[in-house]
């Protein structure tokens, strides 16, 4: 079974959506460190979903409104999440610095990538989780409750639960001890 959508990012609504979300994610980084309260209901008009959450600044994405963030979750700087399809991060999880998540792909064929056509695929990050810094993570992956992935790694496939999975392409080297 293919994960991937088909869309359009000509579509004069999902233009419209990602000026949007450009302005908010803006509002959000102009904002004086010690204004925490001020975020709240930015985070509110950006995102699917969100509770409990710190995003230092940077943060950048695509739409915010297929972001869904769990409880206590906390994005360390530069953080980018280009969400063309549902991301969705479970609770009490930790972004270090550069964390980059593409919920969106473009087509191999050169003649077929210069028609604009873009595939997107969901991604998926499991309760407990920790993302090292400068960590990427690629459409249609779903990383496991409790994993941890280590910083500057690539992940371009699914990682089990209570794991830590390290390098590019990123694989499991051993257990979190917690399974």
């Amino acid at each position: 079974m293919n994960p991937f959508t088909e869309v359009n990012p000509h579509d004069p609504q999902l233009r419209a959506e990602r000026k949007r979300a450009k302005q908010l994610c803006q509002q959000l980084n102009a904002l004086p460190a010690d204004q925490t309260k001020a975020r709240k209901p930015i985070y509110q008009q950006l995102f699917g979903q969100v509770s409990s959450a710190y995003i230092e600044p940077n943060f950048f994405c695509d739409y915010g409104s297929n972001i869904f963030l769990g409880e206590k979750f906390y994005a360390n700087h530069n953080c980018i999440i280009l969400d063309c399809a549902e991301v969705r991060i479970g609770d009490r999880v930790m972004f270090g610095p550069s964390v980059q998540i593409y919920a969106t792909t473009h087509p191999l064929d050169p003649l077929e990538r210069a028609t604009g056509k873009e595939f997107c695929a969901a991604v998926t990050i499991g309760d407990d989780c920790w993302i090292g810094g400068g960590a990427i993570i690629l459409a249609g992956v779903t990383i496991g409750k409790g994993s941890v992935v280590g910083a500057g790694s690539v992940v371009t496939k699914d990682i089990p639960e209570g794991v830590v999975a390290v390098g590019n392409p990123c694989s499991v080297i051993r257990s979190t001890g917690n399974n």
